[in-house]
């Protein structure tokens, strides 16, 4: 005897197989983290830990071969996700091993895995890439990304250039660990973060394999290829320096490379404990890249640099590389800090004290131009009009304004105590302009920032005379 199936309703059908599948069905994770300047970069749904780069590239072609191991944790229920990647040709992605679906759009490569990540899961990606990379124009027009040299490359990433060589979660507030492998013609060198823990030849070949063990955001990576003068040393608290010179700049850089070990010990004195576990330099050739950047434990400089510029880019290690901003609206509590330790060393070293240099900014004395000088007033430094600002003079000189009129309400005690906290609250972490306010109120109980808060933080315009 047989009997006919019941007739099932298509609802009671669809949550039977929800339950049996493991619970609620994913849903594809954010394409950006709706950055205030730079809404596209960055991803929603996962938090990358540890980044593995193997890299092989021809200067002669100019062509770059990649293979990326990602290793992240889902932060809700994924049917798929996102990377950052402009430019270069994706050859295949594999999620925990297994081929999977993806497309490309504009910078977003996106990924779909055979099956849902549960929230809370860890999970490997691995792409396969090749290609010329690019070379990316900011708002602000300066150039960054995968730069082309006399005799290599290099690649530098603020704010967006690192999807310009690997792909990745490219938005400061998600850090990472890195393993970076970089192969190069023999007799080239290949210098990123952290740690050279290999150097093998092989076929004419040499790789170079890099590991940075603290958290580091993408856009403070770095890889420099090309022939270099490579000097290494410590301090004497033992700190390794690893010292990476264009040939052409070795002599005329020579006086300033040997003051690091002096500026790291005269920083940690005033900043607190370095929070990295190398430092160091690479200096290029002032045609091949035009600003210096504070790649993390490996800044990078054009040309023959100077003393000021040294103190500042180290200063980052502390105030944008250990201690990150949430978004880029952020950037004055990196730009800020490093600026004004160069008031700070001035003061320290026989020039002018940091109130010279604010009185001078406020007199409009400090630069040769008008135009200059005026350009500190543009906008408030917390609140750049766009993302072709974000790095504007504002940011740089109206933001260590703002610390040293935090200086002048609380006196030196409290105000280095407040700059060391600062720095040891949010090691190795992410931090808001709205953080530091409430920090700085917070150690400094009874005193009265308001008016700092509005006229110099967030106030249109030159504030009246302090």
């Amino acid at each position: 005897m047989s009997r006919s199936a019941p007739v099932v309703p298509a609802l009671v059908l669809a949550l039977a197989l929800t339950a049996c599948s493991g619970g609620v069905q994913g849903t594809p994770g954010g394409a950006g983290v709706r950055d205030p300047y730079f809404p596209k970069t960055g991803n929603g749904g996962y938090d990358v830990t540890h980044y593995d780069l193997r890299l092989a590239y021809d200067p002669g072609t100019r062509r770059l071969t990649g293979t990326a191991d990602i290793t992240a944790r889902a932060t809700t229920d994924l049917s798929a996700f996102d990377l950052d990647l402009r430019g270069l040709d994706v050859q295949a992605v594999t999620v925990e091993g297994r081929d999977v679906r993806w497309s490309r759009a504009g910078q977003e490569l996106t990924v779909r895995p055979q099956d849902d990540l549960d929230d809370g899961e860890t999970f490997h990606v691995t792409v396969l890439y090749a290609g010329i990379p690019v070379t990316i124009t900011d708002p602000d027009r300066s150039k960054e990304g995968w730069l082309p040299t006399t005799d290599g490359a290099l690649a530098l990433g603020e704010p967006t250039g690192s999807m310009a060589w690997f792909p990745g979660n490219n938005h400061p507030s998600d850090k990472a660990t890195y393993d970076i492998a970089v192969t190069v013609p023999k007799g080239l060198k290949a210098i990123s973060n952290g740690e050279l823990t290999a150097e093998t030849t092989k076929n004419s070949r040499t790789t170079f394999t890099w590991h940075t063990t603290e958290p580091m955001a993408t856009y403070v990576a770095t890889v420099a290829i090309g022939r270099y003068d490579v000097t290494r040393s410590t301090t004497d608290g033992g700190l390794p320096v690893y010292v990476a010179v264009d040939p052409d700049r070795a002599a005329a850089s020579r006086a300033v490379l040997a003051k690091i070990p002096e500026v790291m010990e005269w920083a940690q004195y005033n900043f607190g404990p370095y929070p990295f576990s190398s430092v160091g330099a690479v200096v290029d050739r002032a045609d091949d890249v035009g600003y210096a950047l504070e790649t993390q434990s490996r800044p990078v400089f054009p040309g023959a640099l100077d003393t000021p510029t040294l103190v500042h880019e180290l200063a980052h290690q502390w105030y944008g590389d250990s201690v990150t901003p949430k978004t880029w609206r952020d950037m004055w509590l990196n730009e800020g800090f490093a600026t004004y330790a160069e008031w700070l060393w001035e003061e320290d070293h026989g020039g002018d004290s940091a109130q010279d240099t604010f009185d001078a900014l406020y007199d409009g004395d400090y630069f040769d131009t008008k135009e200059a000088n005026e350009a500190i007033w543009a906008f408030p430094p917390a609140k750049q009009s766009s993302a072709a600002h974000v790095s504007d003079a504002p940011v740089y000189w109206r933001g260590a304004m703002v610390l040293h009129k935090i200086r002048q309400t609380v006196g030196d005690d409290t105000f280095y105590d407040i700059v060391q906290g600062w720095a040891a609250a949010h090691r190795h972490g992410n931090a808001d302009t709205d953080e530091f306010t409430a920090y700085v109120e917070e150690k400094a109980p009874g005193k009265d920032f308001s008016g700092i808060w509005k006229d110099w933080l967030y106030g249109d315009g030159k504030p009246d005379r302090p």
